[in-house]
């Protein structure tokens, strides 16, 4: 694996939680906060949705997407563009089924909610074009230095390396 590919995994799973940003059918563009799931075959990135919402229906509809993630304590940060499959393959949801699901997919009284059997699991799986992250090299106290530096005077703080990958 490429070096830069696996600072981009490293991050992502570091931060773990997604605004993932769909085009409506109305042309507008709507953003909501996706858990990323662990790393599996069949695509580069994947996220646990319930059947019949909206960011389901803007897939089907237009399968580009954006994923932006930030963390505000190293001001590290990524941006992916890529296009979302859907899958309603249940070996694959047993496959990437994580215990907190059931956090999210509760509700009716039916014993399979949340669980990997539920039948409103269904999976977004996104394959990378593009994605953008700036690489923090520095001790976090370096960081904090060069952001109060840059707010006094003016000049742009150096807090790492904006790296890009493209397929």
């Amino acid at each position: 694996m490429k070096p830069e590919l696996q600072t981009f995994y490293e991050l992502i799973e570091e931060l773990e939680v997604a605004m993932m940003t769909t085009r409506r059918a109305d042309g507008h563009l709507e953003s909501r906060a996706m858990a990323t799931q662990r790393h599996a075959a069949g695509a580069d990135l994947w996220f646990v949705a319930a059947e019949g919402t909206g960011k389901l229906e803007d897939i089907e509809d237009d399968p580009h997407v954006n994923l932006a993630y930030y963390k505000d304590r190293t001001r590290e940060w990524v941006s992916v563009s890529g296009l979302a499959t859907l899958s309603r393959d249940r070996d694959k949801i047993q496959e990437l089924y994580a215990p907190d699901w059931k956090l999210w997919f509760g509700g009716d009284g039916d014993p399979r909610n949340g669980t990997a059997d539920d039948p409103r699991l269904v999976l977004i799986g996104v394959d990378v074009h593009a994605a953008s992250f700036l690489e923090i090299s520095k001790p976090q106290p370096v960081v904090l230095y060069e952001l109060a530096k840059g707010f006094l005077t003016g000049d742009t703080p150096e807090l790492g390396e904006t790296q890009r990958i493209e397929r």
